[in-house]
């Protein structure tokens, strides 16, 4: 069995050389002398050129008549388009998620935004003994929450004002009603301005945090996924009892949430410019 494993996993090293000629040009973002791609991939140009034949007769790339730099082609175009297309964000990030809630010690959850706003898709529970449980299909306020306020910060603002105006007539709809037993009291919604000047530290931190906001003693902090377009696509956002959730922007948490969510971006194709 070992030896069928290892037969299985055994791969054709040459195009594993030849990919590093691939993997430069992608890093780079631009067209490549020979010489500048054979250096990046660690190969002599005389070792180098052969592979760019064979690619450029594949399509993967092509060469500038003018200058005889290299960029890549019309197949490499369609894999792109085609792995676009394919990409699941959701299918993405739910195995990474255990990984994080793992990592952290709290239960991590994938938000999307849905009809009556952010809700959750996926949990990763926490391995620890203490944590708070979510639940699949809980719908997030979108002023009183982490995850809230991270789609606030990066859909559309007239959209978000709109959505704003919907939750406060909500709100008075339910004044008269009192709080459900053992809850506290509904917070009241704040105006635009002060809203919007929550949403620019949103952006301006790339993560959004909540403190005791929906229960006391319960916080969360939440980071953005985006796509190949630079739209927001969910949220990955973890949750714990505020005692021993490290809130802070430059935290263990924080990190590991951008790092996470970062990581999902990029299969998705996002060019990230992160704070």
């Amino acid at each position: 069995m070992a030896a069928d494993s290892d037969r299985a996993q055994r791969g054709i090293q040459s195009i594993e050389v030849g990919g590093q000629l691939l993997r430069a040009l992608v890093h780079h973002g631009r067209p490549m002398a020979l010489k500048d791609l054979a250096r990046e991939a660690e190969m002599s140009a005389a070792k180098a050129h052969p592979y760019m034949v064979s690619f450029g007769r594949l399509g993967l790339i092509e060469q500038d008549r003018t200058t005889g730099h290299y960029l890549l082609g019309p197949l490499a175009l369609q894999l792109g388009l085609i792995s676009l297309q394919q990409a699941n964000p959701v299918h993405i990030a739910t195995p990474l998620i255990a990984e994080l809630a793992q990592q952290i010690g709290h239960t991590v959850a994938i938000a999307v935004w849905g009809d009556r706003g952010a809700t959750i898709v996926r949990i990763a529970e926490s391995p620890a003994p203490l944590h708070v449980n979510m639940r699949h299909g809980t719908v997030f306020s979108l002023t009183h929450t982490a995850s809230g306020r991270l789609f606030g910060a990066y859909l559309d603002p007239e959209v978000v004002r709109g959505l704003l105006e919907q939750e406060r007539q909500r709100e008075q709809k339910g004044a008269a009603q009192p709080p459900q037993r053992g809850m506290p009291p509904a917070q009241r919604l704040p105006g635009w301005p002060a809203f919007e000047a929550q949403l620019h530290e949103v952006r301006a931190h790339g993560l959004s945090r909540s403190e005791g906001e929906i229960l006391p003693g319960i916080s969360a902090m939440s980071a953005p996924v985006f796509d190949s377009m630079g739209a927001i696509v969910l949220a990955v956002t973890a949750i714990g009892p505020a005692a021993i959730f490290d809130t802070r922007w430059g935290g263990e948490i924080a990190v590991a949430l951008k790092a996470c969510a970062d990581q999902v971006s990029q299969r998705l194709g996002a060019t990230l410019s992160r704070p």
